[in-house]
């Protein structure tokens, strides 16, 4: 138990002395760091329970649909946990309706509203991939003009190595901006694709829904009528 709490004492330490070097510049990339593990950490969590990428029954339904099999269409999408069960049902019901045409619009009006809350708080991430190194760079300017105006002062006494300790902790702030910046990025990235992979799943599935081969309804009429 001391030991734990020799590694937090020192942790705390490391990080008292690194924000005491780079100033106001450093403390605003470790908020923005914090806030962006706090998001990054609910959009997992988010992405996890919508069953985002995992359409297999959804999938598995469409095609039990095109032959016709309505009944075991309805079971999959039953037991299926993906967030796009809603729309696809409304589009299976409705696909033969007289007014296909409105039910495909609000079947669509509702993927969008689901993907829609997905993105929320991609904008965010993205900001922060996109000013962290900005905000860093600001940091080793301010640095660099200290630095320059202790030179100026020092006259002709000037020493180097006080020169070059104040250009090495204005780079601190850039190589911050950067730590902060690179996996927020990265993480950005990978979860705008999954909702845009998602996008192109729920628009191919809602077609299917309301425009499937000929011969399958010819085979789905019928059954509708039964």
């Amino acid at each position: 138990m001391m030991q734990l709490s020799d590694v937090w004492s020192g942790l705390l330490g490391s990080l008292a002395e690194v924000v005491a070097i780079g100033g106001p510049v450093v403390v605003l990339l470790l908020a923005l760091s914090v806030v962006s593990a706090a998001t990054v950490l609910y959009k997992f969590w988010q992405f996890r329970r919508a069953g985002v990428g995992r359409h297999r029954r959804v999938k598995l339904a469409l095609a039990a649909y095109e032959r016709g099999d309505c009944k075991t269409a309805e079971a999959l999408l039953s037991d299926s946990q993906s967030y796009l069960v809603a729309p696809v049902k409304r589009a299976l019901r409705g696909a033969t309706a007289d007014d296909a045409s409105a039910v495909s619009d609000r079947c669509d009006a509702e993927a969008e509203a689901l993907f829609l809350r997905l993105e929320t708080g991609l904008g965010f991430l993205d900001m922060v991939a996109q000013l962290a190194p900005l905000i860093g760079l600001f940091g080793t300017v301010l640095g660099m003009i200290e630095a320059f105006q202790g030179l100026q002062s020092a006259g002709t006494s000037v020493d180097p190595t006080v020169l070059a300790g104040g250009i090495w902790v204005a780079l601190l702030t850039t190589a911050a901006g950067l730590a902060v910046a690179m996996p927020v990025a990265a993480v950005h990235g990978w979860l705008s694709g999954a909702v845009e992979r998602d996008r192109v799943f729920a628009n191919t599935a809602l077609r299917q829904a309301f425009a499937p081969d000929a011969d399958c309804v010819a085979q789905h009429t019928p059954r509708e009528a039964a």
